[in-house]
């Protein structure tokens, strides 16, 4: 049932959790601004009822320009903001060429703040606001061969928490989404980013790619526990709409596990398990 027509602006909507998430609050009543990097992706989310604008988080100009409509349509308001769109680059963090840091900092982190940084004056304005980030377990519990997503997610819960205490007392609430593993298309993006930026035949760690690669092409999910999206609708209704939304929010029995761990294991046998969940070892 409809309960709501606050508006809502989210990204990296063409598939997986933003996706769900646009539908899920768009069932509830809220007035979803669905944004995409793709313009044949706006397009379909524009067929199936949403109003979507494209958003590239790489471009300054694509930022601005989405959120100037968006303030045009809604007459200089907007209620809440849901910082989704990312992607996982894996590889070994001795494999990482600057160029390739740069192009996960741009998506995962530089093109949220910039996002959350238009914004916030205008929740100042109106004297309220959510803002959602969709962090990930790796955001405090770093696995082997996924160095560059994990530094990107560590930088998004360091500023996520400096944030919220520069917030205190303006009625703007922010809360940290951390999912472990979500049924998405999340894979397939780690897959091509790796083809792009990781030379694994050449690498001191071409045994582990070989499996990484075997588990990243997987069909089905490839990892114990794993949860459909709407894991992470349902906390992202609760930040929204609770009178004290959450700091942080749990998703899938191993965020919980690898959470709770962190706090009563030593660091040595926490890495022992990290990278055996990781697919690290020996050779």
């Amino acid at each position: 049932m409809p309960i709501s027509k606050k508006s809502i602006l989210i990204t990296g909507c063409s598939t997986g959790i933003g996706l769900c998430v646009a539908e899920g609050l768009q069932h509830r009543g809220y007035r979803v601004f669905a944004t995409a990097r793709k313009q044949n992706d706006v397009e379909t989310l524009q067929k199936n009822g949403f109003e979507a604008l494209r958003l590239d988080l790489d471009d300054s100009l694509s930022i601005d320009s989405a959120v100037d409509q968006i303030l045009t349509k809604t007459g200089g308001t907007l209620d809440a903001l849901f910082n989704n769109g990312a992607y996982g680059l894996v590889g070994a963090v001795e494999d990482l060429s600057r160029d390739a840091l740069r192009a996960q900092f741009e998506t995962n982190v530089f093109g949220w703040i910039e996002l959350t940084n238009r914004i916030i004056p205008v929740m100042r304005q109106q004297g309220h606001g959510r803002i959602i980030q969709n962090s990930s377990v790796l955001g405090f519990a770093a696995m082997p061969y996924r160095g560059a997503y994990n530094a990107s997610k560590f930088a998004i819960e360091g500023f996520t928490d400096t944030l919220r205490q520069e917030l205190t007392d303006s009625n703007i609430h922010i809360s940290l989404v951390e999912p472990g593993p979500i049924i998405s298309q999340f894979r397939a993006n780690a897959f091509k980013a790796f083809q792009k930026f990781i030379n694994s035949e050449h690498s001191f760690h071409k045994p582990q790619y070989d499996a990484m690669i075997a588990r990243l092409n997987k069909k089905g999910p490839a990892a114990p526990f794993t949860l459909g999206p709407e894991a992470v609708l349902q906390k992202v209704i609760h930040a929204l709409e609770s009178p004290r939304p959450k700091i942080r929010y749990y998703v899938t029995f191993p965020t919980y596990l690898f959470g709770y761990l962190k706090r009563f294991v030593s660091y040595r046998m926490m890495d022992k398990i990290l990278i055996k969940a990781g697919g690290g070892g020996k050779r």
